[in-house]
This record gives structure tokens, sequence and C-alpha cells, in this order.
């Protein structure tokens, strides 16, 4: 099993229509890494750092996922994840369309 996955996703937009899962600390570090560089202000690289001592094995897991929840909440980009997983999962058998 691996020690740097999260125990529930965050879920992120990356694009209008698109939602990215972070389910681990190398999906937050990924994510963190592309982050434009203009917009890393103080709370980006509360974020980073955090991550980067989870990484480093300073710090519990627990504290890379609530520091990048944070960072996507006050970046606007956090999604809601009642709303996002009725889309992404199907049941078995399923098409994945909905009857109207």
């Amino acid at each position: 099993m691996n020690e740097r996955i999260f125990d529930r996703p965050v879920f992120v937009r990356e694009r209008p229509f698109i939602v990215r899962e972070v389910a681990s600390l190398d999906d937050a570090l990924d994510f963190l890494d592309h982050w434009p560089e203009a917009d890393r202000g103080l709370i980006y690289q509360t974020a980073w750092k955090a991550c980067c001592d989870v990484f480093d094995g300073h710090k519990p897991l627990p504290v890379a996922r609530h520091a990048f929840e944070g960072f996507a909440k006050r970046a606007g980009i956090l999604e809601d994840a009642d709303a996002v997983l009725p889309w992404m999962g199907r049941g078995k058998g399923s098409s994945g369309r909905t009857s109207v």
C-alpha cells in the first residue's frame, strides 16, 4: 500500500468543465509544481512547504492534504466531492448514462 495516498481525495477545477482528483501527495506536488508562477503567493508557498515537509518525512500525511485543500479553497478551485463523485463513478455494468 502506498503510504502517500490521502484518506480521501481533494477535487480541484483545472479548467472550465475539467475536474482533477488529487488523491496522493505525489498528485498534490505535481499540481502545485504546474501552478502558474505569477500566482504563487503565500498560500501557495505554505501548501508547497507542507507537502515538501511531508515528502521529506518531517510531518504526517494529513498535513499535506489539509494544506493542499486550504490552498485550493483560497484559490477558488476546490470542488465539492459530493457533487463530483456521482459523475466520476459508474456502477458495475453501467454505461454511465442516466435516464431522463
